[in-house]
């Protein structure tokens, strides 16, 4: 039987709202750059109900108005504990603009797809006016931008090395990575009248102090002091081995405690907490989510992000696979943590209870989509640990890729007299089930999982993601061989052909990434039309916070061995990249021809585009 949902199931977002319950005032209030979404895909979403479930009185504001008379950021008054404050699901900047810097014309997480609903920056330009409204009142900051821009970054849109973003924001304290840890920990101590002021040494926050003060006392971190905001600013190299340091320490279990100078402050970043248990995980999805957008919205249009993940069950957080252009380890965490079967089936069945639901799982998946309950044999071995990837160059012997346990869940999740068809949309890491002896495959139900994805959980197009061709590029990028794409396209046709299925794959690929050239382009091109692909889902490399790719794009050295490479930096450069993806468009033949005639490249020309095109059976 649906549920039917009433106001009162959403956390308030009207002060009628928190009138209605009797609310005088309020704990803790959120801003947030996105809609407010009850679904726990929805970081503010999570964070609420979380401190809601710790006895807070919790309200979000959901995009509030940052150039009227600021009315939006008064609407709750002072909040007894804090406010809390995010830009959303995304960086701000990432979107609101192209790879080419070029303005967005929507916004994904704003009803309608409307533009315009936040600000650049916006966790500065919420945490400034907050500041200046309520001056005495602590303000937290968290959430993808803030955590990815808690030390020394380099900032793309505006071509320059900032720092923290506590400097500019003003904001008390940051909470980065997936907050439900840090911030039980902190709503615990200050339930206990401890002063804001003194949550200086909980795991997975940074703070600001003042240059030469005694760092707070903790016998089990050690304090890693990396080079100043201005050491990098005036050297590139000193930047390139600065951002080595961070990513270290953010890939080991026991990491050190960060320090950096910046003008007369030092900001302090303590280590994380442990990997989550799969209690921990449950207890975070298991929380009362309506799982719909707030009511308001009824009549301004879908959510885009939402419609996309509504009828879809996340089963695991972080990513062992390291490549260098994704943030998503330094933000949820190399390790691996999975749901309990028990949980993501409690909600396959919350999912058929909604409304609209057609009988369409629209995907099981993850970050990676079949990383589920790969962890290690000996957690222990991973204390210090500093490896980027646990795949790449090789895999780790210590690495569990049982793929079993994911193949039971979508066989379960598929047998569900409500399920119809249960998808895998999200990226598939293919070389975690190739490649192994016959004795390990059976052992670790490889082909068997491989069999079931492909037969029963492909919506028409399977979603991979080689990036590259080139050798030299997937050495920087930290993916595998393009051998082992080509490897799998075989048995993935193989299996459509037995099994009498018209279905696709779709491989993305990045142009240019650091490190790639003309002719690392002409080979994907060359490589990619013999395979029979004309190519749909590609993209520009876009510099983001926090990432190696981006250290190389902005130092022009690659971090680990100090060693230069070329980057195509120019809009010219780019465009140039990008017209090998479309080798097949008139408009581009002749260009092309002459771009590798003149690189001494004839042959590849000649192999590229003679003999038309080949298109994907």
């Amino acid at each position: 039987m649906k549920t039917e949902h009433h106001i009162e199931d959403w956390l308030p977002i009207t002060k009628k709202d928190a009138e209605g319950r009797g609310w005088d005032e309020v704990d803790v209030v959120i801003i947030s750059g996105d809609a407010y979404v009850d679904h726990p895909s929805f970081g503010h979403a999570v964070i609420g109900r979380l401190m809601e479930s710790k006895g807070l009185r919790v309200a979000i504001v959901p995009q509030p108005n940052w150039k009227d008379d600021l009315r939006d950021f008064k609407k709750f008054g002072r909040p007894r504990l804090f406010f809390a404050v995010t830009s959303g699901c995304m960086d701000s900047m990432v979107n609101h603009y192209t790879a080419a810097k070029r303005k967005r014309s929507n916004d994904a997480y704003t009803p309608g797809g409307e533009a315009g609903f936040r600000p650049d920056y916006a966790v500065i330009t919420y945490t400034q006016i907050l500041k200046k409204l309520y001056p005495e009142t602590p303000v937290i900051i968290g959430g993808m931008e803030a955590s990815m821009r808690r030390l020394t970054h380099y900032d793309y849109w505006s071509d320059s090395l900032k720092p923290s973003i506590l400097i500019d924001s003003g904001a008390d304290l940051l909470v980065y990575g997936m907050g439900e840890q840090p911030l039980r920990e902190i709503v615990k101590l200050l339930s206990k009248n401890v002063p804001f002021s003194s949550l200086s040494t909980v795991p997975q926050t940074a703070l600001l102090r003042p240059k030469g003060a005694q760092l707070p006392k903790n016998k089990r971190w050690e304090t890693l002091s990396l080079a100043s905001h201005e050491a990098c600013q005036a050297d590139k190299r000193i930047f390139a081995t600065h951002f080595k340091h961070i990513e270290m320490e953010s890939n080991r279990q026991a990491a050190k405690r960060l320090t950096e100078e910046v003008g007369g402050k030092v900001v302090v970043v303590n280590p994380p907490f442990p990997t989550m248990t799969e209690k921990e995980i449950d207890a975070s999805f298991d929380l009362p989510y309506t799982r719909l957008p707030h009511p308001k919205y009824r009549k301004r249009g879908p959510i885009p992000a939402y419609e996309m993940i509504r009828f879809s069950i996340n089963m695991h957080r972080g990513c062992f696979g390291g490549c260098s252009f994704c943030a998503i380890s330094a933000h949820q965490g190399k390790m691996v943590v999975s749901r309990s079967k028990g949980s993501i089936m409690k909600e396959v069945e919350a999912v058929t209870e909604m409304p609209g639901f057609k009988g369409y799982i629209s995907d099981l998946g993850g970050p990676s989509a079949n990383m589920y309950r790969m962890t290690p044999k000996d957690m222990p071995e991973c204390t210090n640990c500093a490896r980027p990837s646990c795949i790449y160059p090789k895999f780790c012997a210590n690495l569990n890729t049982d793929h079993r346990p994911l193949t039971d869940i979508y066989k379960t999740v598929a047998a569900h007299p409500k399920v119809k068809k249960a998808f895998v949309t999200s990226g598939v890491r293919y070389d975690l089930f190739l490649g192994k002896t016959k004795d390990e495959d059976r052992a670790l139900g490889c082909s068997e999982y491989m069999e079931e994805l492909v037969t029963n959980h492909v919506s028409g197009r399977l979603k991979v993601a080689p990036e590259h061709s080139s050798d030299r590029v997937l050495r920087i990028i930290r993916k595998p061989s393009y051998d082992i794409f080509t490897d799998f396209k075989k048995r993935f046709d193989d299996i459509c052909r037995r099994k009498k299925l018209k279905q696709q794959i779709i491989p993305y690929f990045i142009s240019s990434h650091p490190g790639s050239e003309l002719a690392d382009m002409a080979d994907i091109a060359l490589r990619t039309k013999e395979s029979g692909f004309e190519l749909e889902q590609v993209q520009d490399f876009t510099p983001t916070p926090m990432t190696l790719s981006t250290a190389i794009y902005y130092s022009g050295y690659h971090p680990y061995t100090l060693k230069p490479l070329f980057t195509a930096r120019t809009a010219e450069d780019k465009k140039e990249q990008n017209r090998f993806f479309f080798w097949h468009k008139k408009e581009n033949i002749a260009w092309i021809r002459r771009a590798l005639e003149k690189a001494g490249l004839a042959e590849v020309a000649q192999s590229l585009l003679s003999g038309g095109r080949k298109k994907q059976l």
